[in-house]
């Protein structure tokens, strides 16, 4: 496996569940995989969950690590090709992308979307130029776009609280103060569309996600009807993906609070577990009572980070 961006990439759903447990039950088996091999992890954006269970995963392998934040101790890089770079952006990605795979053996990026540009974002600009120019394996810590490490885990997840063999899982949208990119809801639909489940995807009008993403799930805007038998809930803010308003893109359209997830949303499932990808905006995403209740998954998902993290980064160690 050279990159890892999308579902597809990890190839059979059910080995690569298989593997993850096998991985999470021994976690240091694979160490001479990563031995003398080391991982360059790249960050445009903050990060908590997904920087330390990638570090942990690759510490799991015997692989050294390597941490840049580019927007804090490095030179501020510039992205678009063409410009005069007469601005604070002392670098351009085109040198420093090969310069960085002097220093390593695979390289994980980080980078959201703008938000400004939907074809700039959609085009995965950034991260392509590190497939392109590194010669190296790239690895998504979440894009512009997507964020498959944590749907990887989000299904993992699932598999280990599945209470039936084709659950349903709805991924609803909720009220956010901020906008937001819709990488996560991208990579969840993604995965479950792939997966054996009932999927459901709730929002409000002018939040429909990418076709390509959306694929056989069934859409439904009333959130009630969506929710009815839930066995899990998936609740994600995401701003205006401009699929039927271009000139929305990145936008909030609505901050209806009827939306967030409380304890009488959890009632009209059938007695459904919460899930979130973290971090969760209390009172908007979700109440207190809900995501401390004993069918809250956040913790859970958060720890499989770890796993998908070390199954994706074995797999592509075993391809170099």
């Amino acid at each position: 496996m050279r990159t890892f961006f999308n579902v597809e990439d990890i190839g059979d759903l059910g080995k690569a569940l298989a593997e993850a447990q096998e991985v999470k039950a021994n976690r240091f088996a694979y160490q001479s995989l990563g031995k003398n091999k080391t991982l360059l992890m790249i960050f445009f954006n903050n990060s908590l969950r997904t920087r330390l269970s990638t570090q942990k995963a690759a510490m799991n392998l015997g692989m050294n690590v390597i941490v840049l934040d580019v927007n804090a101790g490095a030179w501020k890089l510039e992205t678009e090709r063409g410009v005069i770079m007469d601005g604070d952006k002392s670098e351009h990605l085109l040198e420093a992308i090969p310069v960085m795979a002097c220093y390593c053996d695979i390289i994980a990026v980080r980078s959201f979307a703008g938000l400004k540009d939907r074809d700039f974002d959609y085009a995965e600009t950034i991260v392509n130029q590190f497939v392109k120019y590194s010669g190296k394996p790239v690895v998504a810590m979440e894009t512009a776009t997507v964020h498959p490490l944590q749907a990887f885990a989000d299904l993992i997840t699932i598999s280990e609280h599945q209470q039936k063999a084709r659950p349903k899982v709805v991924l609803t949208w909720a009220p956010h103060c901020r906008a937001l990119p819709q990488a996560v809801p991208n990579s969840f639909a993604q995965w479950m569309n792939a997966a054996d489940v009932d999927f459901v995807i709730t929002q409000p009008e002018g939040y429909e996600l990418d076709p390509k993403y959306v694929g056989n799930a069934r859409v439904e805007y009333d959130q009630r009807r969506a929710l009815d038998g839930a066995d899990f809930v998936y609740a994600k803010n995401w701003s205006c993906p401009g699929v039927t308003r271009p000139a929305d893109y990145g936008q909030i359209l609505s901050k209806d609070m009827g939306w967030t997830i409380d304890t009488e949303h959890m009632s009209w499932t059938n007695n459904g577990y919460f899930m979130h990808c973290l971090p969760v905006r209390r009172g908007l995403i979700v109440t207190d009572d809900v995501i401390e209740s004993d069918h809250s998954l956040v913790i859970p998902e958060a720890a499989n980070r770890e796993i998908s993290a070390e199954v994706v980064l074995k797999r592509v160690l075993e391809s170099l």
